[in-house]
C-alpha cells in the first residue's frame, strides 16, 4: 500500500471547511467521482468539516455529484453567480448579467465569429446546435435548447455566457473582450476551451464568502483546492490553498501546497492525511 501523503508543517490544524473545484480538481477526464474521493468527503463531513463544491458548472450538472458524495452543504455554481441548496434546489444567491450588457456581449462575441452558450436560470440555450455545444452538453450531461437568434430571443438577464473554442483563439478573444468590457464583465477561463463571462460581482471567492457567512466558518478556517485560472479567487479567499499537481503553472505557484494530481485523487489524499489520528489535526 502506498505511503500516506505527508502534509507540510504549515498545513492548518483547525479546519472547519474544505472548498473544492470540481473538474480537473476533484474529478478527472472521465467525469466520475471515484470511491476514494467520495469516501474522503464522507469522512470529512463526519468529522464536522463543511465540504463545499465551488465550480463553474450549472447547478443541475453538479447536483448528481453532490448526491453521490452525500454533500448537503451549499454549492457554489456558475463561477459564484449562484449559491444553491442541494436539498431543496433553491437558489439562495443569484447574480445575473444585466440584460442590455448581456446583449452587447453576445453581439461582440458573434461579431468575432464565435458561437456561445447562454444560461438563463439553470437552463442552457444556444442559437443553433454545433459540434462544440453538443460536446459541451455531453461533458455537462445536460440538455440544450436551440432558440435561433439569441439577441432576438433573450428577454431575461442571463446567469452567465460561455464561449467554446480552440484555446489560443479564446485567449485572443478574452484580451479583446477585456479591452471592451473592462470592469463591466467577469472574464476568465474555466477550462482551456471554455471562456466564461459573468457579472463583475461574480467570482468563486465571492460565492464562497456568501456560503461562509451562511454556514459560520471563516477564510482562516478554510482549505481550498483548485487547478485553473478561474480558481485563483477561490484560492486567494481561503486561509490555505492547495493546487493539484495537474494545475496550471501560475495556480501551482500561487498555492500554499501542491498535492498529487486529480488522476491520483490528490484531494482525497490530503483529506485522508488531514484526518489521520497521527496528524494531530
Amino acid at each position: 500500500m502506498p505511503a500516506a501523503l505527508a502534509l507540510p508543517d504549515d498545513f492548518p490544524r483547525r479546519v472547519k471547511a474544505i472548498a473544492s473545484d470540481l473538474d480537473r480538481t476533484l474529478i478527472g477526464e472521465d467525469y466520475e467521482l471515484h470511491e476514494r474521493s467520495a469516501a474522503a468527503i464522507t469522512a470529512a463531513q463526519a468529522a464536522g468539516i463543511h465540504f463545499v463544491i465551488v465550480t463553474g458548472r450549472m447547478f443541475r450538472s453538479v447536483r448528481p455529484y453532490l448526491e453521490r458524495a452525500g454533500i448537503d452543504d451549499l454549492a457554489v455554481c456558475y463561477q459564484g453567480a449562484i449559491v444553491a441548496d442541494p436539498t431543496s434546489g433553491r437558489f439562495l444567491h443569484h447574480v445575473t448579467i444585466p440584460l442590455e450588457l448581456a446583449r452587447e456581449t453576445i453581439a461582440a462575441v458573434e461579431r468575432e465569429g464565435f458561437s456561445l452558450n447562454c444560461y438563463v436560470g439553470d437552463n442552457l440555450y444556444v442559437a443553433k446546435m454545433t459540434p462544440e455545444s453538443h460536446s459541451y452538453a455531453e461533458h455537462q450531461r445536460i440538455p440544450i435548447d436551440t432558440v435561433g437568434n439569441l439577441l432576438e430571443w433573450l428577454e431575461s438577464p442571463p446567469t452567465k455566457l460561455v464561449v467554446i473554442g480552440e484555446p489560443t483563439a479564446l485567449d485572443g478573444l478574452a484580451e479583446r473582450l477585456r479591452g471592451q468590457f473592462d470592469g463591466r464583465l467577469y472574464i476568465s477561463k474555466s477550462l482551456p476551451f471554455f471562456l466564461e463571462l459573468a457579472s463583475p460581482e461574480v467570482s468563486k471567492g465571492a460565492g464562497l464568502g456568501f456560503v461562509a457567512e451562511r454556514l459560520g466558518f471563516t477564510a482562516a478556517e478554510t482549505v481550498a483546492f483548485g487547478d485553473g485560472e478561474n480558481d485563483i479567487e477561490l484560492l486567494d479567499w481561503a486561509g490555505y490553498s492547495v493546487a493539484v499537481a495537474n494545475a496550471q503553472a501560475g495556480v501551482r505557484a500561487r498555492a500554499d501546497f501542491v498535492c498529487p494530481p486529480v488522476q491520483e485523487e490528490g484531494v482525497a489524499q490530503v483529506i485522508e492525511a488531514m484526518l489521520a489520528p497521527e496528524s494531530g489535526r
